[in-house]
């Protein structure tokens, strides 16, 4: 590829969460080497992962129809581990009933939202949340009470709510969106306590999106899965900064599919929290160099 500026947006690679559940769950293993390991749900959203942790013998089960309390009837006995989006305390009682030994490999920052959320309904809160539905984070604190309200977009916002109110959200959500429904929220209900909860490693990631909009970037890549809802936002970001083109993809292979011509372009690079580092390099690679080597799945973790 010819006369191309290759930009590393950084951070790269997993974040502090995603790393302590991954790590989680390899020592599981080794502790246990004959035991039967189940993860309720993706421990975290790449696809990658799963197929390396499904390589060592840790099996994910996972149907979007089904509420993290549904799927947890499908484990008949052994290790379960919670993944690091966070779980209900339900979800606790109903793996004691059922005999299961369970490792919890939520996210610190999730498990503080949790906190906050717990602290303010016994205060007497109705609380707007944030987030995205079925997504298991989010499941996680609009399950905990009927006085929990989801907010996705402004018209999900109650009417007429005469209870005090507290305000916070899900931790991998835009931070232009956020503001927007904060906003909202804000001049209808001006006596609202808000609480924002976007975690460090979503919040610097799209604030490097947004500081490329000058910088006459012709092409985004966000490598990450399409079910990662911070990869998700961080293609969001980068179509509102202006970039041109902004492609997801999972993996080098996934990005020349498009056969796109990349000489003499301006090409910026970034991932998601959960995407690992490796299959970031790879396409570094490809870039840098227009050679790649053979897929590792070794690697990845």
């Amino acid at each position: 590829m010819k006369n191309n500026t290759i930009i590393e947006v950084t951070p790269q690679g997993f974040c502090g969460g995603v790393m302590k559940a991954i790590q989680i769950a390899k020592e599981v293993r080794i502790q246990h080497p004959e035991a039967t390991i189940t993860i309720l749900g993706n421990l975290v959203h790449n696809e990658y992962v799963k197929k390396a942790l499904s390589a060592m013998e840790i099996h994910t089960i996972e149907d979007p129809k089904k509420t993290r309390l549904e799927l947890l009837e499908d484990v008949p006995s052994g290790i379960v581990i919670f993944t690091a989006h966070g779980v209900a305390p339900a979800l606790y009682e109903r793996a004691k009933e059922k005999g299961l030994v369970v490792y919890d490999a939520s996210c610190p920052f999730v498990l503080q939202t949790q906190k906050i959320v717990q602290e303010k309904l016994k205060e007497g809160y109705s609380i707007f949340y944030i987030g995205k539905n079925h997504h298991p984070e989010a499941e996680s604190i609009y399950t905990l009470s009927d006085a929990v309200f989801l907010i996705e977009k402004e018209a999900d916002i109650p009417q007429d709510i005469e209870n005090k109110i507290f305000v916070t959200n899900q931790t991998t959500m835009s931070t232009l969106e956020i503001q927007e429904l904060f906003d909202a929220i804000e001049e209808r209900y001006p006596n609202a306590l808000f609480n924002n909860e976007i975690c460090n490693a979503t919040r610097i990631r799209q604030e490097a999106i947004l500081k490329l909009k000058d910088q006459a970037i012709d092409l985004l890549i966000v490598v990450g899965d399409p079910n990662s809802n911070n990869t998700n936002k961080l293609a969001s970001i980068g179509k509102k900064a202006g970039i041109p083109q902004v492609l997801l993809v999972q993996t080098l292979q996934e990005l020349k599919s498009y056969n796109l011509d990349l000489n003499e372009q301006k090409i910026a690079i970034t991932s998601g929290a959960s995407t690992p580092k490796y299959l970031t390099d790879q396409i570094v690679q490809y870039l840098k160099t227009n050679t790649d080597e053979p897929f590792d799945l070794k690697k990845v973790l």
